[in-house]
């Protein structure tokens, strides 16, 4: 088929053994106002392939439902044959760029968000260019010459996600594009940054560089578990945890959360004894305390913070109304981080996570109305 592209998802406080230090979002704190890029994003931009999928496929590529993982030579026609579907959509996403892309849209600020990441020079990249600056955020791609923009098989199935993401032109990202003066000034410029784990499979380089620069400037540092295998494959675990120490908000779902648990040697499979637990790690900016925000679906979202733990039930949502879960965790943070980068309380932004994920899993992909109906409540 010819294709088309979608634009792109009664708290009990518990108290724990580590020590509070000064919380990033008290009143005492400097309130951040969303300006030109407030926000930046470093990740992944991947075309989506997205097609409602049966189980005999699913067994022919040894795929399992809510499961993320990076395609091997075995895969190699799954990205063919659901292109051939007939209801196939081609979506510009990629997990950093989904979140940064709902985090533009629920602000309504033009260039109050940018984003980095590596594609080749092709049709696919113009076309997410052409997505992301209609939508107000600055893309600042690097461009790899002779290989094609990455793609993502996204595989549906009763309205849950199978992804086999074939990085492609996205793993050629480069430290050297994030040191040239434009860029390293967004970094420079940015009140927080924000990179989805699977960007430690293409440029680990980058996220240290970007990640001690923020410990050192104060500057708010979000990163993401995103999958299960960054936890299980040693290289990417090493990474992770070299990393830790300058995040400040550490987000994830619920099995996410158990497989660092279980490759820390945990043996609890508690989410939110987890979540506290990683909390306390240690970290490089002694200033600010680690957030964790862990999601679970349909269940309650988990949110540590200064040694206390807030569980908030989401937005409920008819079975019928769900379509496509593809885009829900990566519109969850975008919708917490629109609220973040306004110094809004954390409250406001699990609040504006559950709006824009519930907004998102009505749609097939990480696709948004043009605007946002959510309550922005003046502080």
């Amino acid at each position: 088929p010819p294709l088309s592209f979608s634009p792109r998802a009664n708290p009990q406080p518990t108290s724990f053994s580590c020590t509070p230090r000064p919380p990033s979002h008290s009143s005492s704190c400097q309130i951040v106002i969303a300006m030109e890029s407030a926000l930046l994003g470093m990740g992944n931009p991947l075309l989506d392939i997205s097609s409602v999928v049966d189980q005999a496929l699913l067994d022919k590529y040894g795929l399992q439902m809510d499961n993320q993982i990076l395609a091997e030579e075995k895969h190699a026609g799954l990205f063919k044959e659901l292109a051939s579907h007939a209801d196939v959509e081609f979506i510009a996403g990629g997990a950093t760029q989904n979140s940064i892309r709902v985090a533009q849209w629920m602000l309504q600020i033009p260039g109050a968000t940018s984003y980095m990441g590596s594609v080749g020079k092709d049709e696919y990249a113009d076309k997410m260019t052409e997505v992301c600056s209609k939508d107000g955020v600055k893309v600042c791609y690097q461009v790899a010459e002779g290989t094609p923009t990455g793609t993502c098989g996204v595989c549906i199935k009763d309205g849950e996600r199978s992804l086999v993401a074939n990085l492609a032109a996205a793993d050629k990202f480069e430290v050297s594009h994030v040191k040239k003066a434009e860029n390293w000034k967004l970094v420079e410029d940015a009140k927080i940054v924000y990179s989805a784990g699977f960007f430690m499979t293409s440029s680990p380089e980058s996220m240290t560089l970007v990640s001690e620069q923020c410990a050192k400037s104060n500057t708010i540092y979000c990163l993401n578990l995103s999958a299960p295998f960054l936890m299980e494959v040693p290289p990417f675990k090493a990474t992770l945890m070299a990393t830790l120490p300058n995040v400040d908000f550490l987000f994830g779902n619920e099995n996410e959360a158990r497989t660092f648990a279980k490759s820390e040697g945990w043996t609890t499979e508690d989410v939110a004894e987890i979540a506290a637990k990683i909390a306390c790690m240690p970290k490089t900016n002694g200033s600010r305390c680690r957030t964790v925000v862990f999601t679970q679906g349909m269940d309650s979202t988990v949110l540590v913070h200064n040694g206390q733990t807030k569980v908030y039930p989401v937005t409920p949502l008819a079975k019928e109304d769900l379509v496509d879960t593809n885009g829900a965790g990566d519109a969850f943070v975008g919708g917490f981080l629109s609220q973040l980068v306004c110094g809004k309380s954390l409250d406001d932004c699990v609040r504006a996570g559950h709006y824009a994920a519930n907004v998102i899993i009505q749609q097939s992909g990480c696709k948004f109305p043009a605007k946002p109906s959510f309550n922005w409540i003046a502080q």
